[in-house]
């Protein structure tokens, strides 16, 4: 559970730095009945999921509600990103029985509204589209009452992995462009910024609605937050998440601001007013969490 604070707002100048975390950060420990089963369910299949690989804050949050977001195409990544807790280095095989013990775990947990991600497949030709085509396939089929999110990773511009990745009957696809275009070099070194906008601009013309997220406290100004605003907004982004980022080791992105709950409160604010259709802006916030809501 987050606890806010009542902060005067000519403290915001003098938010804490880097090391010690604020008040408004805190969460409760997964525990519960819920948790276990969710946790017992996702070891039994054997399966992946970002909550656990990615350390993430709302873990028990969400699987104490009975959902989880699952990680697809194993559990190495391509890509070096320096915010990124998921391990990095040549991923080995993938399972082709995948898709049915995704689909299976997501039947028996009965969610509504599952989310789907995947590592970075850079090495396989098709980016793992195949894999993630039959992943939401059987899940609508074996599921047809659950809607899907699908977040996916950036296919380095194999348009034709796009359409086959996107193409399986997913709700909404989303693609996070992480950070402002001018921190692209230190945040996602091995990603371009247009590149990632122009395949979201594709996603929207093949039918989709259309997610992105991005993490503030990294050296980012407001007003190259508001900037991408403006290019996703000109790349037909429907949807935005906007969370604060969380150093996961001593060997990644260290923290450059702990952004207080009121610059997420104006920055869900102006999003809105510049239209897009919903914005979940917080210093918990990620990707998937509570990504039923704008559906």
């Amino acid at each position: 559970m987050i606890d806010l604070p009542i902060v005067q707002k000519d403290t915001l100048d003098s938010q804490p730095k880097k090391n010690r975390k604020p008040d408004w950060l805190r969460v409760k420990l997964p525990i519960g009945e819920d948790y276990k089963r969710v946790r017992k369910l996702v070891d039994e299949y054997e399966l992946h999921t970002i909550c656990q690989s990615g350390n993430c804050p709302n873990m028990g949050e969400c699987w104490g509600a009975g959902t989880a977001t699952f990680m697809i195409l194993g559990n190495v990544c391509t890509r070096s990103c320096s915010f990124c807790a998921v391990k990095t280095g040549r991923p080995p095989e993938y399972d082709e029985d995948e898709p049915n013990r995704v689909a299976q775990a997501i039947k028996l947990m009965q969610v509504k509204h599952a989310v789907i991600t995947s590592v970075n497949r850079d090495e396989l030709k098709d980016r793992g589209a195949e894999i993630w085509y039959q992943t939401v396939a059987k899940t609508k089929e074996l599921s047809p009452q659950t809607t899907i999110e699908t977040l996916i990773p950036d296919v380095k511009a194999n348009w034709e992995a796009l359409s086959r990745m996107i193409e399986g009957g997913q709700e909404v696809v989303s693609h996070n462009m992480e950070t402002v275009e001018a921190l692209y070099r230190k945040v996602r070194p091995q990603a371009k910024y247009a590149r990632s906008l122009e395949q979201i601009k594709r996603t929207k013309a093949e039918g989709h609605r259309t997610k992105s997220g991005i993490m503030v406290g990294v050296g980012e100004t407001q007003e190259q937050v508001f900037k991408i605003m403006d290019d996703l907004l000109q790349h037909d982004c429907d949807v935005l998440t906007i969370g604060q980022y969380l150093q996961p080791t001593k060997m990644h992105l260290a923290v450059e601001e702990f952004v207080h709950p009121d610059t997420f409160a104006l920055y869900k604010e102006v999003g809105l007013d510049k239209g897009f259709d919903f914005v979940e802006s917080g210093p918990l916030v990620r990707s998937s969490y509570h990504a039923e809501r704008h559906l």
